[in-house]
């Protein structure tokens, strides 16, 4: 009983040495790994995190029972871990750079009104699409610039229109086969070819238009949005998640919130700059009078 109220003395007396920093540092760490895990799951990584992790849990028993041989070897294959998880992991962490890349983007043009009338024009050809099961791959960029995808395809920068759409997408088109590019609310590029994704959990009765929508949308912050040709039914892909069977309200709803939200927070941003420019200008006007009167 003294062991156990020994215990419990030394994990107060450790409690209570916890400061605001410890905190801090333990809830970023839970927040990295709980990200590394979703990331994981969400590719094909999972399998090799879950080898990583069998790897390191041999490396700590064979410390632990003294196997000396088996000990050395692994200890010498983890110097080269590093080197190895760079090179196992490279389209993750290229994934998440670009990301965290995308978060200190000097671009402002999502939710000007050009993208919202985008917006508009392509749910209205969606709807049609869906209507004649016309097969349509439509992708939006955001922060992550595309233009590798877009070299790939034909560059036509021209104004978003409902028709434009449709005729790019008419299957006798010669453009029609490739995704289209809307770039700052414009059609930057169409015919373009799109990364597949790799992922095994892509239900079987997808085809290579979903597999392209939802490859982007992995290797980049873009937003796809897919009209299936045997089916009609439109379908969004972000961030490696594919949304099925949505209706055209439902798109405009989520296009609408996926690419006019970075705008609002900027906005926000801003009005709390202007707020505390101001805050900070009042007060030294204030300074300076009450030193003036100092000085009297």
């Amino acid at each position: 009983m003294s062991a156990f109220e020994n215990i419990i003395s030394r994990s107060l007396n450790y409690v209570q040495t916890i400061g605001i920093a410890d905190i801090v540092d333990i809830l970023i760490v839970a927040f990295l790994i709980y990200r590394l895990i979703l990331l994981t799951r969400k590719t094909n990584s999972y399998n090799l995190a879950k080898g990583l992790l069998l790897f390191l849990i041999a490396l700590w028993m064979a410390e632990i029972l003294e196997l000396n041989m088996i000990s050395f070897i692994l200890r010498k294959a983890t110097e080269l871990g590093v080197v190895v998880l760079v090179i196992l992991f490279q389209p993750e962490l290229r994934h998440i750079l670009e990301k965290i890349g995308s978060r200190f983007s000097s671009r402002s043009s999502l939710g000007d009104p050009e993208v919202t009338s985008a917006i508009t024009q392509t749910v209205m050809a969606c709807a049609d699409m869906a209507e004649t099961r016309t097969g349509a791959l439509i992708v939006f960029e955001r922060y992550v610039s595309l233009q590798s995808v877009i070299s790939t395809g034909t560059v036509i920068d021209s104004e978003v229109s409902s028709e434009l759409l449709k005729n790019i997408f008419y299957n006798k088109a010669p453009l029609h086969d490739g995704a289209v590019i809307i770039r700052d609310g414009r059609i930057a590029a169409a015919g373009c070819v799109l990364p597949l994704s790799s992922s095994t959990t892509i239900s079987k009765d997808l085809g290579m238009r979903h597999r392209a929508g939802i490859g982007i949308s992995e290797q980049s912050d873009a937003l796809a949005v897919i009209v299936s040709e045997e089916t009609g039914s439109i379908s969004c892909a972000v961030d490696g998640t594919l949304k099925r069977h949505l209706k055209p309200q439902v798109i405009d709803r989520l296009l609408r919130k996926e690419l006019t939200s970075d705008t609002m927070e900027q906005e926000e941003s801003n009005f709390f700059m202007k707020l505390a420019k101001k805050l900070f200008a009042n007060r030294t006007e204030e300074d300076i009078a009450d030193e003036k009167n100092n000085g009297q």
